[in-house]
């Protein structure tokens, strides 16, 4: 069963994640992450400069591992996670920022505080907002979360701007006034208490004294014939909580390195010793105060585990959906990889079809080559010029050779009508270029608007080369089809055409024509006058027009049955030969991610995993109690 201690260490889990993850105030995937920062509790050190704040950690600790100075020591926030491990293990500290690096040795931790804290402030005496992460794993400490927060200040010193106090002021106020922050304010026993930076500062965030700690250091340092009792006993300045007074190391004691077991022995001795604390002792000290801070944080965690809860399965949701939107992790094994391959494709292959369907837009451009593109082509081509008078002469005359025609220039009719349906060709060859540059757009979107390829950059670029090649065989085979259907026009007029034409000869193949009445012959006819070729070019145009029409008409299907139709039915036919052939290492190639987008999956596959778990362990202890 799950204890109410798991879950605190659960909770110091999720914090470090919000961080390392990016969601604690950043740009997270999911809106609520934020809000789950804050739902989440935790303890924020406070006090001026100098009022024994570091040590405090350490004896929470009980490692020397702070770095030491005057003036402003803490130019960073430290977050400070203390995990409780087996009694008899190894000690030791990470980083967020070296997550594979352990230190055993704790002046190595404090140098890359400094060194951490250098590296955004310089070695002047700035500050930064930007929190140092650190993790200790100890048997001698409990579960809990500190944030040790710069020392609050007055004034500025040399090398600090004129705003320093004010600057790390609202830094502190960031975190304490957070409702679930539990304030722990650090005041020293040798000041008086009404002049405390952190008293003063908490009362304004926390007026109730609900959220707040009282901590007095610096007990053995008080003049001779003085004591804390009016603020330890809460007559000097009443809290919720009850203060809690503590002895640190002397600087002599950190001088000779002395250890901080014997100095929270020395500090218990302290206590027990005092005329005036001893009948404080049980409450006294920086293990107690450890405890205590423990047990609050339980008790905050208890109050909060429905929002709690609630927010952790509003992030769960949250992340099931972006880890769909990225793609879940490829199989290793080439079946499974072969299996996502096809999938991505049909997918892809669903979306093009939607475009040319209706279901997306892109599909009318298609129509619209059909309907405007193709008919303006007809209409500019140049018939006018080929069918006037000097080029039907011209052309007549050439088809007669050294035997002018008897009757009707049949060999000229057939020159003309012939060169003229050549012009055909041109039409015909940009339907078919133009359905396939709209048809070459139409993968080029589909590929971008199918989600799951975007985390496959090869694999788009194969799949789009692949369709390329096959929409180029089927342009190819459309001009042949088009072009063919111009050659038939050629190949066999259509008689019936020109035998419903008036004729300019007698029934009885005279020569003469017939007159109105149809009895008897009238005036001879020049068949080498401009009226016999006027009338020679008005019968071909007639035959183009009619000839044009047929194929505005069978233009269309054809284009449609050799490229249409066949992108819809075969444009993957090709890249399924290739994939088929390849082994598990190519098709590991061809799935080779973006690293970014991997990196993201990884992360918000690490947040599910962290939050599925902190439910589940928040979830037991939320029914055991």
């Amino acid at each position: 069963m799950a204890t109410m201690e798991n879950v605190i260490v659960l909770v110091n889990r999720i914090q470090r994640a919000c961080t390392v993850l990016g969601d604690h105030g950043g740009d997270g995937a999911a809106a609520s992450l934020p809000a789950l920062w804050e739902a989440l509790p935790s303890v924020a050190v406070v006090g001026g400069q100098s009022s024994g704040k570091s040590s405090v950690l350490e004896s929470i600790v009980g490692r020397d591992f702070l770095p030491r100075g005057s003036g402003i020591v803490t130019r960073r926030p430290l977050v400070l996670q203390l995990h409780k491990t087996e009694v008899g293990e190894q000690e030791y500290a990470e980083f967020l920022h070296a997550p594979r690096r352990r230190f055993t040795d704790f002046a190595l931790v404090r140098m890359e505080i400094e060194d951490e804290t250098d590296r955004l402030t310089g070695r002047s005496k700035q500050i930064s907002p930007v929190p140092i992460h650190l993790s200790i794993y100890s048997p001698n400490v409990v579960n809990l979360t500190l944030i040790d927060l710069p020392g609050l200040t007055k004034v500025a010193t040399e090398g600090q701007p004129e705003s320093i106090a004010q600057d790390i002021e609202n830094m502190v106020r960031l975190y304490v006034e957070k409702p679930n922050c539990i304030i722990l304010a650090i005041s020293p026993a040798n000041q008086d208490i009404a002049t405390s930076d952190a008293i003063k500062l908490a009362r304004d965030v926390d007026p109730t004294g609900e959220r707040t700690f009282g901590v007095l250091t610096k007990l053995d340092l008080m003049d001779k014939g003085t004591d804390a009792l009016d603020v330890l006993e809460g007559r000097a300045y009443k809290l919720q909580h009850p203060w809690v007074g503590i002895v640190n190391r002397s600087q002599a004691d950190i001088n000779r390195n002395v250890d901080m077991i014997i100095a929270r022995e020395k500090e218990q001795e302290f206590f027990h010793s005092s005329p005036e604390y001893a009948h404080l002792a049980s409450r006294m000290g920086s293990e107690y105060l450890a405890k205590l801070l423990s047990q609050q944080l339980e008790a905050v965690i208890r109050a909060r585990i429905p929002s709690i809860t609630s927010l952790i399965n509003k992030t769960i949701d949250e992340l099931e959906s972006e880890m769909d939107h990225l793609g879940r992790p490829i199989g290793s094994d080439a079946g499974a990889q072969l299996y996502l391959v096809l999938e991505l494709c049909r997918a892809f292959d669903k979306i093009f079809k939607e475009h040319l369907d209706g279901g997306r837009p892109g599909g009318d451009r298609i129509y619209w080559v059909f309907d405007n593109q193709l008919p303006a082509a007809l209409r500019k081509l140049p018939f006018d010029r080929h069918l006037s008078l000097p080029n039907v002469k011209r052309i007549v005359s050439q088809a007669d050779g050294y035997q002018p025609h008897l009757i009707a220039p049949e060999q000229g009719y057939r020159r003309l009508i012939e060169s003229a349906l050549s012009f055909f060709r041109g039409p015909a060859e940009a339907s078919v270029d133009a359905v396939h540059n709209v048809l070459k757009e139409l993968v080029r979107k589909s590929i971008g608007e199918t989600e799951e390829l975007r985390r496959f950059p090869t694999l788009q670029a194969e799949l789009a080369a692949a369709c390329n090649k096959a929409l180029e065989s089927f342009r190819q085979e459309g001009r042949k089809t088009t072009v063919r259907l111009v050659d038939m026009e050629s190949a066999y007029l259509t008689v019936d055409f020109f035998r419903k034409l008036p004729q300019e000869v007698d029934r009885a193949g005279t020569g003469y024509p017939v007159d109105n009445a149809g009895t008897g012959p009238s005036t001879p006819v020049d068949r080498y006058s401009d009226a016999h070729f006027r009338r020679i070019a008005s019968n071909v145009s007639s035959y183009i027009g009619m000839i044009s029409d047929t194929l505005k008409n069978t233009i269309p299907k054809a284009v449609v049955h050799c490229q249409v139709r066949e992108a819809k039915r075969s444009l993957l036919n090709y890249f399924y030969i290739q994939v088929g052939s390849k082994d598990a290492k190519q098709l590991a190639l061809l799935l080779d991610e973006d690293p970014a987008l991997m990196g993201r999956r990884q992360q918000c596959f690490k947040r599910l995993e962290l939050y599925k778990s902190a439910r589940d362990e928040i979830d037991a202890v939320s029914w055991s109690r």
